[in-house]
């Protein structure tokens, strides 16, 4: 997912500090982790050729690169019975298919796919709800439990579906909520503008703005529910963005948590109100915002779950899927076949079979 001007810029950092000016990274070997088949790197308003081309694989340092390829999924054979791994090996095989769009017609950039019968939620008077007791079962006797949480989720494509979920699933868990409203101005180098207006900037106006990987205004949090970190606090200690945990107590200054993903699961950490300020250039202006950097968690969107391994996984396709990878990325976190089921929605909110895959096959062009 990381832009190519990432790696460009660490290749002239290196050759600039080694004094190897002919050499890419200055002479050290760099290895790249990657998987063509997931989510590129994200172009605000970018066409088919901009994702395409702010991939390293567009990178003038691409011909340097040998590529080596690993042949074994292990997410999904690790500690597999012997008795199953033929069907396990299928379904690896489709996965890969489907990432390079070879399921389905012919596929130049996205194409409509059939998903197996079994994999599928239909026939159901509330197909939502069979989704996510899929996923949580008997939620209320088991919400208090870490474990629980650890290795499920419901995945979505787009954040207003993912809200709805999170907000469902939140009214079910007993306890008294808790409301965390957050403190917004303006920064202090756009006040310095000519044509600043305090009115245009209002206090409520700016408790309004809901903005991808900024927390609420008002954050709705119970004892038991799972967060998600929305930036980096402390890597170390396992504080990154996307890192999940699971509240054990709320206070009126602090938030108490343990997380549950990640390499520092079961470690109690303390999170603090902190000042964020959105990157999203569609604001004209620039403000921060003074809240927790959590958002609830049972369900997240596609993106957010790249890199993850989950034993029980829903995918609710309420929208279809509208980039390069998603849907082999939402299909490819769980471990085995049986943990994942999808509920698909037609335009006329009906349940269906089919769905959208979106592959952009030059991508592979130089592998």
């Amino acid at each position: 997912m990381t832009h190519k001007h990432a790696f460009e810029a660490l290749d002239r950092t290196l050759r600039d500090i080694l004094g190897c000016r002919n050499q890419y990274f200055g002479g050290k070997v760099i290895v790249f982790g990657c998987d063509f088949r997931q989510i590129l790197p994200v172009v605000q308003h970018g066409t088919r050729q901009d994702v395409v081309n702010a991939s390293i694989s567009s990178s003038y340092l691409w011909p340097a690169i040998k590529v080596l390829r690993l042949t074994k999924n292990m997410r999904l054979t690790i500690g597999r019975d012997s008795s199953n791994i033929e069907q396990t090996m299928m379904f690896a095989n489709w996965l890969l298919d489907l990432g390079e769009g070879k399921v389905g017609g012919p596929n130049d950039g996205e194409t409509e796919i059939e998903i197996p019968d079994d994999l599928l939620i239909k026939d159901s008077l509330d197909p939502l709800s069979d989704l996510i007791q899929s996923v949580y079962p008997d939620i209320l006797s088991n919400y208090n439990n870490k474990e629980f949480f650890e290795q499920r989720a419901v995945l979505a494509p787009t954040n207003e579906v993912v809200e709805q979920i999170n907000d469902r699933l939140l009214e079910k868990i007993p306890g008294s909520e808790y409301q965390y409203l957050s403190s917004d101005s303006v920064c202090p180098d756009e006040c310095l503008s000519d044509n600043f207006d305090e009115r245009l900037y209002a206090p409520d106006i700016l408790n309004g703005l809901n903005i991808s990987g900024l927390p609420k205004h008002k954050l709705v949090l119970k004892v038991g529910v799972p967060v998600m970190l929305l930036r980096n606090i402390n890597q170390k200690d396992g504080l990154c963005n996307g890192t999940r945990l699971q509240i054990t107590s709320l206070g009126e200054r602090i938030i108490k948590a343990q997380i549950i993903s990640g390499t520092n699961i079961g470690d109690m950490v303390i999170l603090p109100r902190i000042v964020l300020t959105p990157t999203d250039k569609k604001i004209p202006f620039k403000f921060q915002r003074r809240q927790y950097p959590v958002s609830v968690c049972f369900a997240m969107t596609v993106k957010k779950s790249q890199g993850q391994s989950l034993s029980k996984v829903g995918l609710f396709l309420k929208e279809r899927v509208f980039s390069h990878g998603q849907l082999y990325v939402a299909l490819s976190r769980v471990k085995s076949r049986e943990g994942l089921k999808l509920l698909i929605l037609d335009k006329d909110g009906k349940v269906t079979n089919k769905t959208t895959n979106v592959v952009y096959k030059e991508i592979f062009r130089d592998l």
